[in-house]
């Protein structure tokens, strides 16, 4: 999705290690690279502030925006693709952004947002299960919708909605498995009782924590950017 946003940017110079990274934050700033569109990874600080604004908004990480660079004379297309938190205090430390071409349909994983209440849910017993909460989708990057909206009032106990059941339209390739469950209509026994997989596997697994960012692995990018 296109924003408004302009991210103001400032080139970053010298070593770029953890001590560098540290002073950036120390001023107010995080360390980001940017690279992309066949041009060479360029370190950058940017105001985080201006960063979690995005993050937050509608669209989030699949926002496309003006990224400024102090000492360039055009502003570039950008959206974040990794992002970095400090485990503790939960503050923003390191960002990726990429170089976006308008006319270059780009990959991206979009929510999945089920909207109306399932019969099997208002008059058979059951509960609703969402086991799919992004879709993989390949279209323009001034085509990408903040999210995909289902409708599930139709879903009957142990019917299933499928990537295949999603609103399909020309401007939208999905690449996810057609046949990948997104979610179902379940019975409270089914949800209590553990899963043969779980039994398997001696218990129940243990949970997975999602998060992005490779603060390290993006600082070498940026050194190797630098160098060249």
């Amino acid at each position: 999705m296109i924003s408004q946003e302009i991210v103001a940017a400032t080139p970053r110079e010298g070593k770029f290690n953890k001590n560098a990274a540290r002073r950036v934050r120390v001023r107010g700033k995080i360390p980001a690279v940017v690279y992309g569109a066949a041009e060479p990874a360029i370190a950058i600080e940017v105001d985080p502030k201006q960063i979690q604004k995005i993050l937050h908004s509608d669209s989030g990480h699949n926002s496309i925006f003006d990224l400024e660079i102090t000492g360039s004379t055009a502003k570039t297309k950008a959206m974040i693709v990794d992002w970095q938190y400090e485990p503790i205090k939960g503050n923003l430390i390191h960002i990726d952004l990429k170089r976006i071409a308008l006319d270059k349909a780009i990959r991206v994983e979009v929510p999945i947002q089920l909207t109306g209440t399932p019969v099997g849910v208002k008059t058979q017993g059951g509960i609703l299960d969402q086991v799919l909460r992004e879709v993989e989708i390949e279209c323009l990057p001034g085509d990408i919708p903040s999210h995909i909206n289902v409708d599930v009032s139709n879903l009957a106990l142990g019917a299933v909605l499928r990537v295949a059941d999603l609103p399909h339209g020309d401007k939208l390739k999905f690449l996810s498995d057609e046949d990948t469950t997104v979610a179902h209509v379940i019975s409270i026994k089914e949800e209590a009782a553990p899963t043969a997989d779980a039994l398997a596997a001696g218990g129940p697994a243990e949970p997975v924590v999602v998060k992005k960012g490779k603060a390290e692995t993006a600082e070498g990018a940026a050194d190797k950017g630098a160098k060249k």
